[in-house]
């Protein structure tokens, strides 16, 4: 069968509480994102690599909080109240951080999330390289077998799709033991199946994986 244009359906991406993966890995963070307003400063941070769950963490904060969401790519004015402040160590320049700065020296509740450990921020202004050494953090870890099978299912769902415990196994046998590698492959997956108009079996897997 020829390859066909399909428009699929958006994933849902769910972001809520209900949907979060606890595991421990990650359980800490979550404990203390939870206490809020009850934290020791006003200031945190979470960091680890891609798809360890720290945006997923920062909408539950935000909802919690009443906190916006802002990318530190693009943060430009100081924002009022509590608010998130992801890739941190993502920008390419300076221009982020008197506003981010000013944000921490006012004491606001503040969320800040990046891959690497705060004190390894690439930082221009030293006061807020100080103020980041100084943040309580906490690292997302390692997946293990039972966290990557539960997230594997949920980005099925958010997709709309359900698959046999089979296919989900296969899928993890094959790949790097990362949640980035599971993301992404199923979004292959999910677009090679809609452009044949097939499901995702265990066949599918076997043959994108080969590729």
């Amino acid at each position: 069968m020829s390859s066909q244009l399909v428009l699929p359906l958006e994933p849902r991406n769910a972001m809520t509480r209900a949907d979060f993966i606890e595991a421990p890995g990650n359980g800490r963070a979550l404990a203390y994102l939870e206490r809020w307003p009850d934290w020791s400063q006003p200031a945190a941070a979470l960091w680890g690599p891609s798809a360890a769950g720290k945006t997923h963490l920062a909408h539950i904060w935000a909802s919690h909080a009443g906190a916006v969401l802002a990318d530190a790519r693009s943060l430009r004015e100081p924002l009022t109240g509590p608010a998130v402040v992801e890739n941190c160590d993502s920008a390419e320049g300076p221009d982020h951080e008197p506003a981010l700065f000013a944000m921490l020296e006012g004491g606001a509740p503040l969320l800040l999330t990046g891959r690497a450990a705060p004190s390894q921020w690439r930082v221009w202004l030293p006061d807020l390289a100080s103020r980041f050494g100084a943040l309580v953090a906490f690292e997302l870890g390692e997946a293990d077998e039972a966290l990557l099978m539960a997230l594997a299912v949920k980005l099925f769902a958010d997709r709309q799709v359900t698959v046999p415990e089979a296919v989900v196994t296969g899928l993890l046998r094959g790949l790097e033991r990362s949640p980035a590698a599971v993301r992404d492959f199923i979004a292959r997956a999910d677009q090679e199946a809609l452009s044949r108009q097939k499901p995702i079996n265990l066949q599918l897997i076997r043959e994108l994986m080969a590729d």
